[in-house]
């Protein structure tokens, strides 16, 4: 039988003085859920999305879907999930990209990469290298400095506009003194693959999908962009021992919902990424990339960490320059 108006009304006020809730929160997860990536398959992005997806998948005994949506420095993806009803069943794997250099970027930023979207957990760091093909007759920095230098107007690949891999070459040109010519593509992997075939000349890109053909000899690393050496490649010296004293790029990625999202919901999720960190089969896997695990960030630490990645990337967008619409 039908409760009329009174009744129901009634019977909330009666569950408020017993200090319970008139409406039980919905059991989470209640159906599928979609893990967006805002790159093609194959890249850092991918791998680390369909990691965390899997670990979802067994940690909470859900169905849970990649689903690849690049395009537009990621804001494809990201717009996507911003608009995404915030129940925790359209997730987004965020990059450095999405949620920090995005927001200086673009002139009109479809998003708001603080506003949009609830933070979740950091998952890794991404170390950048220095990758040229092999045909160049240089074998170490200094050598391809020298060879830019003679060659203006080189060309080199990079995730597309504004992208950190468009950045980072941007600031070895300024570091260096060297004029280079971009070439964008639509992803890091599809940059590489053209820079093997031999249709660019070098990238500075993340390490962990060209770590395959270094080894084959197919692609050659001149120097890591980090503080200290990549444990997966220890003999690739740093770029800053190489010759340019200071240079530093490293990117990260991490998971995030929309905004609004339900704070139990977010601590279930951060909980779970937190132990696909921890265990160390994982935390090995990663390491053996050339990727560095991230465990123990919370949607409160993670905040905090984007609001901190906005303003360090700003600096580093405006002086290279590059604006998007």
């Amino acid at each position: 039988m039908a409760l009329t108006r009174r009744e129901a009304m009634a019977g909330c006020g009666a569950a408020l003085l017993t200090g319970l809730p008139a409406f039980a929160q919905a059991a989470y997860p209640s159906q599928g859920i979609k893990m967006i990536v805002p790159y093609p398959a194959g890249g850092t992005t991918d791998l680390l999305g369909r990691l965390v997806a899997d670990q979802l998948r067994s940690g909470l005994g859900a169905h849970v879907s990649v689903e690849n949506k690049p395009g537009a420095a990621t804001a494809v993806g990201a717009e996507h999930v911003a608009r995404a009803e915030p129940d925790g069943h359209t997730l987004l794997m965020a990059t450095s990209t999405t949620l920090a250099i995005n927001k200086t970027l673009y002139r009109k930023l479809p998003y708001d990469p603080v506003k949009d979207f609830t933070p979740i957990a950091l998952v890794a760091g991404v170390p950048f290298a220095l990758i040229v093909n092999p045909q160049i007759p240089a074998k170490t920095l200094s050598a391809f400095i020298a060879y830019a230098k003679s060659k203006p107007g080189l060309a080199y690949g990079s995730a597309g506009n504004g992208s950190p891999q468009h950045l980072g070459a941007e600031m070895l040109k300024a570091a260096a003194g060297i004029n280079i010519r971009h070439v964008p593509y639509r992803g890091s992997v599809t940059a590489m693959q053209d820079m093997i075939a031999g249709h660019i000349a070098f990238v500075m890109m993340d390490l962990q999908p060209a770590l395959k053909p270094i080894r084959e000899g197919k692609l050659r690393c001149l120097g890591v962009a980090t503080s200290k050496r990549v444990a997966a490649a220890p003999d690739i010296p740093t770029l800053a021992e190489a010759g340019l004293p200071g240079f530093e790029l490293v990117a990260w990625q991490g998971v995030v919902g929309p905004a609004g999202l339900r704070r139990d919901i977010a601590d279930q999720l951060a909980a779970q990424i937190g132990k696909l960190l921890a265990d160390p089969a994982t935390r090995d896997k990663l390491t053996a990339l050339a990727l560095e695990p991230l465990p123990g960030s919370t949607p409160d630490s993670f905040a905090a960490y984007v609001k901190t990645e906005v303003d360090r990337w700003a600096v580093i967008v405006r002086n290279s320059g590059a604006t998007l619409e």
